[in-house]
């Protein structure tokens, strides 16, 4: 006799395949430790963007080879899940699903019995609370703590936990009171399908910041390159023209070319060594127009020197003039007291 399947079973099956037909990219989340109450509310901030079905291994295993997937696709997501969940978006690629779910993990205090996830340090600190039991409390646990200036401080750095060692009694309570939660609760993702690519979460955590800052800096590093081996294109070609330009006028300049663009710079250069010469010869050799010009420019020289002169000696006056106007304030206000 052929058993009969329950109907809630098929359906709940149906349903998973039309979450992993329904969308672009299909994943798997590990929804251990997340609260009842904590779930309701993370699904109806996702579900505009994402499905989420929670069920049993076995009917999403079904569900998930009637989509046309590979169960060793499956069961290498399922690797790292506690208690997962089946996950599908239409709107979202892997990186932005992996985004999207990492907003949900947020820190809570360790319970006993609970795998520290990492080395559990206590800094030496100022815990900022009030002298109590709490002094008590905190040695008890391992954790070294004494009243200073009024309040309840950490005396030394102090490792207390390894990774992987269990939490037990009150440590965890302990630790949230001086702001340890080392318990990360979420909708963690395994790992996402996209494309008939898997991806692990470690390759799709990204520092965007970082990455955008790389991106700009690689970008202007081939610009420069290109530039520097006068590689042609519409980006470059604007760079290389001005380049092109300045180097010509520089080459035209020491070549002493006379065209419409280096006349001007060439006959002010001559102006100046023409000047330069004078400037060497008796004045009685100079005639009256380049006596002028030397003249103009000898006593634009003095001017400037007066004018730096000037500027170096009025700050030491004006110090005194405001340290004369303080004294004098200063007796006024005694006359004033003595009538």
């Amino acid at each position: 006799m052929i058993p009969k399947v329950v109907s809630w079973k098929k359906d709940t099956v149906q349903d998973l395949h039309d979450l992993l037909t329904g969308g672009s990219t299909v994943a798997v989340i590990d929804i251990h430790g997340v609260p009842a109450s904590a779930m309701i509310g993370m699904r109806a901030d996702l579900r505009q963007n994402m499905n989420i079905q929670v069920a049993k291994k076995r009917l999403m295993a079904i569900a998930w080879e009637r989509a046309g997937f590979a169960h060793e696709e499956l069961e290498a997501l399922y690797d790292s899940a506690v208690q997962p969940a089946l996950v599908s978006s239409s709107s979202m690629n892997s990186f932005e699903l992996f985004k999207a779910l990492k907003a949900t993990e947020a820190g809570r205090a360790a319970k006993p019995g609970d795998v520290a996830p990492y080395q559990i340090v206590v800094e030496k600190m100022d815990t900022g609370m009030p002298p109590g039991p709490i002094v008590g409390d905190l040695n008890s646990v391992g954790i070294p703590a004494k009243i200073t200036g009024g309040s309840v401080q950490i005396q030394k750095r102090t490792v207390i936990l390894e990774e992987g060692d269990v939490f037990e009694g009150e440590l965890g309570m302990m630790l949230s009171k001086i702001g340890i939660n080392p318990m990360v609760t979420g909708l963690r993702l395994c790992g996402t399908l996209e494309g008939g690519t898997l991806f692990q979460p470690s390759t799709l955590d990204i520092d965007y910041e970082q990455f955008e800052t790389d991106l700009i800096s690689f970008a202007a590093g081939a610009f420069n390159l290109a530039c520097n081996i006068t590689w042609f294109t519409p980006t470059t070609m604007p760079t290389l023209l001005t380049k092109a330009s300045g180097e010509a006028l520089a080459v035209a300049m020491e070549a002493a070319i006379a065209t419409a663009e280096t006349l001007p710079h060439l006959v002010a250069r001559a102006h100046a060594s023409a000047l330069g010469v004078a400037g060497t010869l008796s004045p009685d050799a100079l005639d009256d127009e380049l006596a002028v010009m030397m003249g103009a420019a000898a006593n634009a020289a003095a001017s400037a020197a007066v004018a730096v002169d000037t500027s170096a000696s009025d700050a030491p006056a004006e110090a005194e003039e405001e340290e004369d106007e303080e004294e004098e304030a200063g007796f006024d206000g005694l006359g004033s007291l003595f009538g």
